[in-house]
């Protein structure tokens, strides 16, 4: 598939598009006031050691402290180093801070280049899982080996190192051995605390992995950006250079392919799939639920024809979805139940196809009895709804509201409960305009009975700063 990335820079954000065939399917925004860390180096010190859970809060010189799990902190030789309150230790930023939570760390470091990884503490030479040629893999296992010699440090193989020179791996290890060393001198004991290496720009780290064999162009709309671009890809990407262009149009970049639009669909719930059934995505802390509804497709044969083909369409739209909102993480997915074991079988097969285009891993558990699928997807940034919105403050994050008809009862329950504490010689309910409008109108009868039965008027007021559920009983 071809493909085209769009950058679009601005003094706030930067925000990067991956078109696949003229439709949007992954979108990245970095903001000035909130970058990422995943990829930081910080030498911190370590705030809190918790035995029993293994792990240690480490202050690195964020609003929260970082979590350092056990499992994060295996040495070259396999074991388990022990932390001590106070102790100094180099981390890197594997999880940006998600929701309450703070960042998560480990202390096995990596580096990484366009083709290749450096692991400094590891003598290990692993490869992608996606380069699955045995000879391919062989030959770039031997040209690793030739190139490191007899230095330390593990390197893994990053699936664009397919078919790639051993010159240019060269080329990519040496350079992250330099890197290395300058990190090394900020690190040595003696050296202040704080962040010691930060990766690139969102723009840069697009041009280092996002661009593959398969995309046409990058069109940057920042002339400046486009100019430290294009001098990154001579001195790392030679071959990329001149796929890159500066977009100086008066239509906005992103207008291009409707990537505005898209990502405003993107927050939505619903997906409108083509055949006229949709997906109903529901994200919550714990996980990310997607549930598939044929809608208003009746097909054309019979209703096992009709759920199969509406599960094998929402199949490629799920993975379409998961890339684009960047959810992660634990997600279920319930499919249109079918009772075909043939249907079934398909239909993962096609999520498990169109989840392999994917850069982020995920995998995929058997599809249940019951037509659930379980995916889970590695996060490491906040979704693109949590990094775009923020909890409702009328609905504090349900989605919900009170119907102003239960509002009503809740005030007549509250008027109660103070008359029988409290003497008074009237009652003044202040609340939203529809709930007053409701209390004068469809409840008025039931108004007026509560008024003869606790012996007392009661007046109304309209706040138009109140939300529907919010009201105040006033002793006057």
């Amino acid at each position: 598939m071809s493909e085209e990335i769009l950058i679009n820079v601005t003094p706030q954000e930067t925000r990067v598009a991956v078109v696949e065939n003229g439709v949007l399917q992954e979108v990245h925004v970095e903001r000035a006031s909130h970058k990422g860390l995943v990829g930081n180096i910080y030498k911190g010190r370590v705030a809190r050691f918790l035995p029993g859970m293994q792990a240690a809060f480490v202050d690195i010189g964020l609003e929260r402290a970082a979590f350092l799990q056990t499992a994060e902190m295996k040495t070259v030789d396999g074991a388990g180093p022990v932390l001590v309150e106070g102790q100094e230790v180099t981390v890197q930023v594997v999880k940006d801070p998600i929701g309450t939570k703070g960042a998560r760390l480990t202390t096995q470091i990596s580096l990484p280049a366009r083709y290749v990884v450096f692991m400094p503490a590891s003598d290990h030479i692993g490869i992608s899982q996606r380069i699955d040629d045995e000879e391919e893999r062989e030959r770039l296992r031997r040209a690793v080996r030739t190139a490191i010699g007899d230095e330390p440090g593990g390197f893994i193989l990053r699936t664009m190192a397919e078919q790639v020179s051993e010159d240019e791996l060269r080329r990519d290890i040496h350079y992250l051995r330099k890197l290395w060393q300058r990190l090394s001198e900020r690190l040595a004991p003696g050296a202040p605390r704080g962040l010691v290496h930060e990766d690139f720009s969102l723009a840069l780290r697009a041009m280092r992995d996002l661009v593959r064999d398969n995309v046409e162009k990058v069109r940057i709309d920042s002339r400046e950006m486009f100019t430290k671009a294009h001098e990154f890809a001579l001195e790392f990407l030679p071959e990329v250079a001149e796929r890159i262009e500066y977009y100086p149009g008066e239509r906005p970049i992103f207008d291009l392919y409707s990537v505005e639009d898209e990502i405003k669909r993107a927050l939505e719930p619903r997906v409108l799939l083509k055949s006229g059934g949709y997906l109903v995505i529901d994200q919550t802390e714990a996980m990310t639920t997607v549930d598939v509804n044929t809608g208003t497709y009746v097909g054309h044969r019979n209703l096992a024809e009709t759920i199969f083909k509406t599960n094998l369409e929402a199949a490629h739209a799920i993975a379409r979805q998961l890339r684009l909102r960047n959810l992660g993480g634990m997600i279920i997915v319930d499919f249109i139940d079918m009772a075909d074991p043939e249907h079934k079988r398909q239909v993962l097969r096609a999520l498990e196809r169109a989840l392999a285009r994917d850069r982020v891993k995920a995998s995929i558990a058997d599809m249940s009895a019951l037509g659930l699928v379980e995916i889970t997807r590695k996060r490491t940034r906040e979704s693109l709804e949590r990094l775009l919105c923020e909890p409702c403050p009328t609905c504090k994050g349900r989605g919900v509201l009170k119907t102003p008809e239960t509002v009503s009862y809740e005030i007549f329950r509250e008027i109660l409960r103070e008359a029988r504490q409290f003497g008074t010689d009237e009652y003044l309910v202040i609340a939203s305009q529809v709930v007053v409008d409701r209390l004068l109108e469809d409840q008025a009868q039931g108004l007026a009975r509560l008024q003869e039965f606790i012996g007392k008027p009661i007046h109304l007021q309209v706040e138009p700063l109140y939300n529907q559920e919010e009201f105040d009983v006033v002793l006057t």
